[in-house]
């Protein structure tokens, strides 16, 4: 199995970095990173492990002062200190600990076997256990892995257990710096691989026993609803008994030729079968190849490397040639995670070198991110998973995965309501990838025409914006492959304070959304969700409403079913797919947003988006530029930079200044001859249009006029006139309540008196209006 071969030169130390006893080795890494063993027979493990595959690394800055007794080394991060050949030991009592690294510039001290009580945790092998285990992030500023007891992979690529007892762990000391610290991490597990385009769509994966025609009927459904979907997942294979499809599916060849026809990819969901019984079709391709025990069946051990190898050529390879795009493998053992980290290890790496690979399965807890999406398994439909599941993806964040994924509105049980749907649908578009499953069952409406009409047409723009997306989104993607930055950034690594508040649910979405999520019901008197965010430093803008918001304060605000709480920076540049379809190849019409208020540039990142061609240098960037002046707007795209044929050679661009007032005075550019254009207002937008732009040549669009920018600043006393304008009460009531809750001239006190009155007299209101009012007047005063 040439394809699993790895070189084990790269997981050897570095000599000039290792420290070596008789029953001690000490690797320094990084500046920030130390390995530390122990075994009382001086063996230790050269090999690369499940975990760690690269340890040749770069010689760090670091001093070394050594006797017969003591070692010390300093780097600009950490001073460690052991007593040689002493068995690990430590204690934050005791300053006679054998092993003990101090965190440069605190009073922080690492000593063997911290409980490290500040770590924040990270997401385990189901959702409803996510934050058991620890991550990388702790604000004591040093995290550990163990690597004591992973198995070991030989040059060929099969896996070993351990034969030896030991200590193998690695020491993480950034202080500060958690996103060194995640560098550190991927310099020795590998980076994360780039992901295919089509996965940042929308996935169809339903647990439902399609026939043929059901499947060409449901995506005509999709067709007829304008609802795209990139991905749809095959639940109908008898794994573990059979290995092939079900024979609802009479002609496979001619299935995933029509679905691919369609524009969207094909995904597989197979099981662990840990045995194979003479009863599987799949055993008489194997019996020939393999051993058989004693009760004649075949066992599947992942450890051999001629059973995987039989595996893959025999039941995988046949599949890979039917043009299976995506593995998803289905387990529920949590106890044998070993067997699933191998076996999706080899499902990954034998896909065809023209393909990029891609495996999708529940948290293995080892190097999750090379796999790279991350399952959450079967959830309930309910509240509770869909208040977990924030937690859940930011927590995976701090063991470096960004790619997880969870069955929009739940898997399982609980009762199917259109809010609960709702609110699934409108985290999952700002969520790292978008998975409409659930089980089989017409019961399970994750079909988005089965519900109301207000449901449906929610769902249905939610669904169109992440198709929209993916421009930006799969740029977000190559900088979490080549620089290891995560596509979920938890706020509380900036604030830390808010891990433990009302807004600890908040995080950034790749460099340029803010992501507040709505996991509470609605007030159903006011028909709004009454939801506390906090805007970090800076300026933002409502994604959605271009309303402005000073940064580093807290407000309160209500949203309809349709509304959602995503911000953008000042000066925010977002790339948009003009015209979202299932086609998730790069588009000819991108719509570029452009927020006023700062200067900013961009990068667009495009290659074809399926194969490993880009590893080669077959990419190219685009990147955008906008110079603010409140008087003058200027948009550059630049000419692309890379290799010519990835992309269009001429593309429409729909340019939307947010929040703009329109001026006569807009002019457009290619290089430096003026072409015509169309612009109009869209609600309080400036839109500009241009045909059949040269993609290697320079675009410019400037904006002139006094003060362009409309004034948007997001004030509470519109809020609260809207909902008292909702309120089912007479009009002329509604009157007096406004000139009670907006007095300037009543004090809080009064205005409490003046609105309980209105309980009575001729004009009587209902006392859960009346209650409703009132916290509305609180609201108003907490600005």
């Amino acid at each position: 199995m040439d394809e699993f071969k790895f070189d084990i030169n790269k997981a050897k130390p570095n000599d000039d970095c290792v420290f070596k006893g008789s029953k001690y080795r000490i690797t320094v890494l990084t500046e920030r990173l130390v390995r530390l063993e122990y075994n009382e027979n001086g063996i230790f493990e050269n090999s690369p492990t499940e975990i760690v595959w690269y340890r040749n690394l770069p010689k760090p800055d670091f001093s070394v002062t050594e006797n017969n007794k003591i070692l010390n080394i300093k780097t600009k991060y950490f001073e460690l200190s052991y007593v040689k050949d002493k068995k690990f030991t430590g204690s934050k009592l005791s300053p006679s600990s054998n092993l003990k690294i101090t965190l440069n510039n605190t009073n922080k001290v690492w000593y063997y076997g911290h409980p490290e009580v500040r770590n924040f945790g990270t997401s385990t092998f189901s959702l409803d256990e996510h934050n058991k285990k620890n991550g990388l992030y702790s604000l004591d500023g040093f995290a550990t892995i163990d690597d004591s007891k992973s198995n070991i992979i030989l040059e060929d690529g099969s896996f070993k257990k351990r034969e030896y007892k030991g200590i193998d762990i690695y020491v993480f000391l950034y202080n500060k710096d958690f996103f060194y610290c995640l560098n550190d991490y991927f310099s020795i597990t590998g980076y994360p691989p780039l992901i295919p385009r089509y996965a940042l769509g929308n996935w169809w994966d339903k647990k439902e026993s399609y026939s043929e025609v059901e499947t060409a009927h449901l995506i005509k459904k999709f067709e007829d609803n304008n609802i795209p979907i990139s991905l749809f997942v095959l639940n109908n294979w008898q794994v573990g008994n059979n290995f092939e499809f079900s024979n609802f599916y009479k002609d496979q060849v001619s299935l995933i030729n029509y679905i691919h026809s369609q524009k969207i990819k094909v995904a597989l969901t197979i099981d662990d079968p840990y045995v194979f019984k003479p009863e599987s079709s799949a055993f008489s391709k194997l019996e020939t190849h393999l051993i058989k025990d004693e009760h004649g069946n075949i066992p599947f051990n992942v450890y051999d490397a001629k059973v995987m190898d039989v595996f893959l050529k025999v039941l995988i390879n046949p599949l890979n040639q039917l043009g299976i795009d995506l593995y998803s493998i289905n387990t529920f053992n949590k106890k044998d995670l070993d067997r699933l980290t191998i076996l999706k290890h080899y499902l990954y790496y034998n896909t065809p070198n023209s393909k990029r690979a891609l495996i999708s399965s529940r948290n293995s807890l080892v190097a999750s991110h090379r796999y790279p999406i991350l399952y959450s398994g079967k959830t309930e439909v309910s509240w509770d998973t869909l208040k977990k599941l924030p937690s859940f993806n930011m927590s995976s964040t701090n063991f470096g995965v960004s790619f997880t994924s969870s069955d929009v509105g739940g898997t399982t049980g609980g009762i199917e309501d259109n809010e609960l749907f709702i609110r699934f649908i409108e985290l999952a578009t700002f969520s790292p990838i978008l998975r409409l499953g659930s089980d089989g069952g017409k019961y399970y409406k994750r079909e988005p025409w089965k519900w109301s009409l207000k449901p449906r047409e929610i769902a249905t723009t939610y669904l169109n914006l992440r198709h929209s997306l993916i421009p930006y989104l799969y740029t977000e993607a190559y900088k979490y492959f080549k620089y290891g930055k995560p596509l979920i950034e938890p706020l509380y690594y900036s604030y830390p304070d808010i891990y433990d508040s009302i807004y600890k649910n908040e995080y950034l979405f790749g460099s340029t959304f803010l992501v507040c999520p709505i996991t509470e019901k609605k007030d159903y008197i006011m028909n709004r969700v009454i939801h506390k965010i906090y805007i970090p430093s800076g300026t933002w803008y409502g994604f959605f409403t271009g309303k402005q918001y000073k940064g580093n304060k807290k407000y309160t605000s209500f949203y309809r079913d349709h509304q959602y709480p995503v911000f953008v920076k000042a000066g925010a540049i977002i790339p948009l797919d003009s015209e979202p379809s299932n086609d998730t190849s790069t588009p000819k019409k991108l719509e570029i947003q452009v927020f006023p208020g700062a200067n900013n540039t961009y990068s667009i990142y495009e290659d074809d988006g399926e194969t490993n061609n880009y590893l080669k240098g077959d990419y190219l960037i685009t990147n955008i530029e906008f110079v603010y002046d409140k008087d003058r707007y200027k948009l550059t795209i630049l000419p692309v930079s890379g290799k010519v044929g990835v992309i269009p050679s001429k593309r429409d661009y729909k340019i939307r200044f947010k929040n703009t007032k329109v001026t006569s005075q807009i002019n457009t550019f290619v290089a430096s001859n003026q072409i015509k254009n169309e612009f109009y207002k869209d609600d309080t937008d400036l839109v500009i249009e241009v045909k059949d732009i040269p993609t290697n040549e320079q675009f410019t669009v400037i904006c002139s006029g006094q003060d362009l920018e409309v004034e948007a600043s997001r004030i509470i006393n519109d809020d609260i006139t809207e909902i008292i304008s909702d309120l089912p009460i007479k009009t002329v009531v509604k009157q007096r309540i406004d000139n009670i809750m907006f007095s300037s001239e009543l004090t809080l006190k009064k205005k409490r008196i003046e609105i309980r009155k209105l309980a009575n007299g001729k004009d009587y209101i209902e006392r859960k209006y009346i209650q409703l009012l009132l916290k509305l007047l609180e609201y108003i005063y907490e600005v």
